[in-house]
């Protein structure tokens, strides 16, 4: 019998996750729990690729996914077996049968993410695990500003985890940008590629840009830098979503997200 691709669009809840990727045994993943899940539906193991490595309490309403098998299901099997079999806070949105030259890793050309700061002087107690919170007034316009000195294609050094793995820093930003909704401040950023805790580092010193302690000019002297400890703090998970990763169309695959809204 012929193997097969699939390729399934996931999202989860990344609260209770120790990211996505298999660790140690018994800490729990989102890769383990749903390759537990789909190997029920195959009778045998299975073992996913992923688009992007999320960490712990990092969400995803638009992960990619692949997996080989030489079992035969129908595609609505993989997808009501598999969230039949996935704890609550993972939901598989689509399926799809891929060519075997495709990758959710390696043939993915953009990926999406969406960062949701409440910014209130008191925190939230009903969202605390899906944004992240601010309690000083941010200034959006200011933050929106400095973002645009990341656009383009650039040496990330600086907003580089130390745990980065990453064989070297250089990735293009493609789109960015930062605006408020209330009492909520929203950070949507595309590149071709992300390193470790990128987005949390950019995020960080945004909001020292937006409370008034840097000036807007100072994103690219950090940037241009290329030191991690001259930027901001590492923000906090909770308010960081992968929300799409896109493809290019002779995969025939369909957005895989949605964008997360709280108000």
């Amino acid at each position: 019998m012929s193997n097969k691709r699939v390729a399934l669009g996931i999202e989860y809840n990344g609260s209770l996750f120790n990211g996505y990727q298999s660790q140690a045994a018994g800490t729990r993943t989102v890769q383990d729990e749903l390759e537990k899940a789909l190997s029920k539906v195959a009778d045998q193991p299975i073992r996913l690729t992923c688009a992007g490595r999320t960490d712990t309490g990092v969400h995803a309403t638009g992960q990619v996914v692949h997996f080989d098998t030489d079992v035969s299901r129908e595609l609505k099997a993989w997808m009501l077996g598999g969230n039949t079999n996935s704890p609550r806070d993972i939901s598989i949105h689509w399926v799809r049968e891929v060519s075997d030259d495709f990758s959710a890793r390696f043939s993915a050309v953009s990926r999406s993410y969406r960062y949701i700061l409440f910014n209130r002087k008191v925190r939230s107690a009903v969202f605390q695990h899906n944004v992240s919170w601010a309690f000083e007034h941010l200034d959006d316009k200011a933050m929106h500003a400095a973002a645009q000195m990341l656009l383009g294609e650039h040496d990330f050094s600086a907003f580089r985890s130390s745990q980065c793995q990453a064989k070297h820093a250089v990735r293009e930003m493609q789109a960015i940008s930062v605006k408020r909704e209330g009492d909520y401040v929203i950070l949507d950023i595309q590149a071709n590629a992300f390193l470790h805790h990128m987005v949390r580092n950019i995020v960080g010193t945004l909001m020292k840009i937006g409370t008034g302690e840097q000036p807007v000019e100072w994103m690219a002297q950090v940037l241009n830098g290329r030191d991690r400890k001259k930027a901001g703090m590492t923000a906090q998970a909770a308010g960081l979503y992968l929300i799409n990763v896109e493809y290019p169309p002779e995969h025939g695959l369909p957005p895989s997200g949605w964008l997360p809204r709280i108000s």
